[in-house]
């Protein structure tokens, strides 16, 4: 059997079309794909925004930046002695970028200058860290991506 030329290039879309349905399939029943978005009320947190933007310089300015080190008993953080600790209000909150379900928020404790966070609570791997507090009703961010 003879194959003319337009023939030819109706097979060759097929094929290609083909290949590109076989693709699209696996790629989107694949496991190790999840598709999730990085917070569930993620349009609802990008109208807030400009108040990270606004707390984030605010904590920019401080005269002593945060502090985040590993520690013997986990992951300590070290707040700037400006700071009244009976006056700061806020969250510590670790997102793991692998596993949703590892992610969790601390209530802002000071104990002495520092707040610690147990060893058993982190596993090895990348931690996403936003610590937001309120000092006389002037909000601070500090994010920081670190590795466990």
């Amino acid at each position: 059997m003879k194959i003319n030329w337009g023939t030819a290039i109706v097979m060759a879309f097929a094929a290609f079309i083909a290949f590109i349905l076989y693709f699209v399939f696996i790629a989107s029943t694949d496991n190790r794909a999840e598709h999730d978005l990085v917070t569930e009320d993620y349009y609802k947190e990008e109208l807030a925004y400009q108040k990270e933007i606004n707390a984030q310089t605010n904590a920019s300015k401080l005269s002593t930046p945060i502090k985040i080190i590993k520690g013997e008993e986990g992951l300590i953080i070290y707040i700037p002695e400006e700071f009244n600790t009976q006056n700061t209000k806020g969250t510590v909150s670790l997102y793991r970028p692998s596993n949703k379900q590892l992610d969790f928020d601390l209530p802002l404790s000071w104990s002495k200058s520092h707040l610690l966070i147990p060893d058993k609570r982190l596993l090895d791997g990348r931690w996403d860290i936003k610590i937001y507090w309120v000092y006389k009703e002037k909000a601070y961010l500090h994010k920081e991506s670190i590795v466990y």
